[in-house]
């Protein structure tokens, strides 16, 4: 058995693990690397022929596990790509929605370098097309969580749930071969206990190998109550101020879990009904989704739904589908709040909205997520100023905020609580997803208190097990 590190290594995109085992050779995830500084892989050849894997295993459906999969598909892959049956729904909506900006980033870039005289660069052809991304779908092939599938005579597969976003999962793959019965656990993303919305993230009692996210290695979390205290303070001071509180969101659960959290407060009478913009047809489309998935909540959420009250809805809230109604909410006079993609502020009309804000210093960006080294996000939240945007330059004068317990990662303690959990050492446990201090930090930490041999895998790296 043998696993070769793509991506993952030292920083948070790019989720991909080569195994081969048992005569299979398998694709754990196969994510887009969002950093500036590693976003021309996307644009290499795989370093593997794609032909030749049989499976591709999917943890969910965030663009840095799956954003690189209609290249696969497009460059000869065509095995199944399983899933959860939540994940089935949501990877045409993610996909296609990657694709759309893959081809409208072309073409701006295009226009872009044809304006300025230049001789352009790869950036003016789209990654992969919508046809490229319908192609992915007839490959779909759902797995229920806790249910054991046989790939073959010597590999079995199961789906634990993740506690991350709708349908994300750890999964773990069994050989049984000459050699005996191994195991390896993929953690996946790793959620965070008692949040809104979602199961607390699956555990387990032994496993031969592990490979973990690190994403807070390094850090914990606010507690749920600070979360509202601090969003309802970033709310009330924005409007008093008399500007709009601009939020980049990821459109799998961090918009669905602000729209909960801003329809409490309301409720609450701690922030008034302000108008607020879901600027994100992909949102839009997966709160749909939710809707159909209640079998899948938390027991508080599915509650709500039984009695009649979605935390999806509020009055005030304005779903804008078309480019039409996202350019109108330039015309909205007053304090407004705009939640918009993309998460980490690496395209999508996030970008025309803080344009327009950006230098207004009554106006606040709220970040509800990890922001990656390299990323718009990253930089605005780092301090950095004047910052670039669809081409542009631009002195941040609004007020940024951050409310990292509104990630769905796990924190510190969560991971912690995580491995606790192991009743026999793993062989050894390899650390990914995470970058430089977050995944140093936990590595000392298991090593130091359980003496299990652990690493952080450089890109490339490969291992036999």
């Amino acid at each position: 058995m043998k696993i070769k590190f793509l991506g993952a290594t030292h920083q948070v995109t790019g989720s991909s693990y080569l195994l081969d085992a048992g005569g299979l050779k398998m694709l754990v995830d196969c994510g887009m690397f969002q950093e500036r500084d590693y976003s021309y892989r996307n644009w290499e050849p795989f370093p593997f022929p794609p032909d030749q894997i049989q499976y591709l295993l999917l943890t969910h459906v965030h663009l840095d596990h799956s954003g690189l999969i209609p290249k696969l598909v497009k460059e000869g892959f065509a095995g199944d790509i399983l899933l959860t049956p939540a994940s089935k729904e949501l990877f045409p909506i993610v996909i296609l929605d990657s694709a759309r900006m893959q081809e409208e980033d072309a073409a701006f870039n295009k226009e872009r370098h044809a304006k300025e005289g230049g001789s352009g660069s790869h950036l003016d052809f789209p990654l992969y097309t919508v046809n490229d991304a319908e192609k992915c779908f007839p490959l779909l092939k759902d797995v229920p969580y806790e249910e054991t599938l046989s790939l073959n005579d010597q590999v079995k597969v199961c789906f634990h749930d993740a506690g991350h976003i709708l349908g994300s999962a750890m999964i773990e793959v069994v050989v049984q071969d000459e050699n005996g019965s191994r195991n390896i656990i993929f953690s996946g993303d790793i959620g965070q206990w008692d949040k809104p919305l979602t199961n607390n993230p699956s555990v387990f009692d032994r496993a031969d190998y592990v490979v973990m996210e690190s994403t807070y290695g390094d850090r914990n979390h606010d507690n749920s109550q600070n979360v509202d205290d601090k969003l309802s303070e970033v709310v009330n001071n924005t409007i008093n101020a008399g500007g709009n509180l601009l939020i980049p969101i990821f459109a799998i659960e961090r918009a669905q879990e602000l729209l909960y959290h801003l329809n409490r407060l309301a409720n609450m009478k701690r922030i008034p009904y302000i108008v607020t913009f879901l600027d994100s047809p992909m949102a839009i489309e997966i709160t749909k989704v939710f809707e159909r998935c209640q079998e899948y909540f938390d027991k508080e959420t599915q509650e709500l739904f039984q009695n009649g009250q979605s935390p999806f809805e509020f009055p005030g809230l304005k779903l804008t589908d078309s480019v039409e109604a996202s350019k109108a909410i330039n015309q909205i006079k007053g304090s407004t709040i705009i939640m918009a993609g993309s998460g980490m502020i690496t395209g999508g009309r996030i970008e025309h909205h803080l344009v327009r804000e950006i230098t207004r210093p009554e106006s606040t960006l709220l970040f509800v997520g990890y922001q990656s080294a390299g990323t718009l996000g990253r930089q605005i939240l780092d301090g950095i100023s004047p910052v670039r945007i669809l081409g542009q330059t631009y002195p941040v004068r609004m007020k940024t905020e951050n409310i990292e317990a509104f990630s769905a990662h796990a924190g510190m303690n969560d991971l912690e609580r995580w491995l606790d959990n192991f009743k026999v050492p793993p062989k050894h446990v390899f650390l990914v997803h995470g970058e430089e201090e977050p995944i140093m930090s936990l590595e000392n930490y298991i090593r130091s208190k359980s003496g299990w041999e652990v690493s952080a895998p450089a890109y490339m790296e490969e291992y036999d097990l």
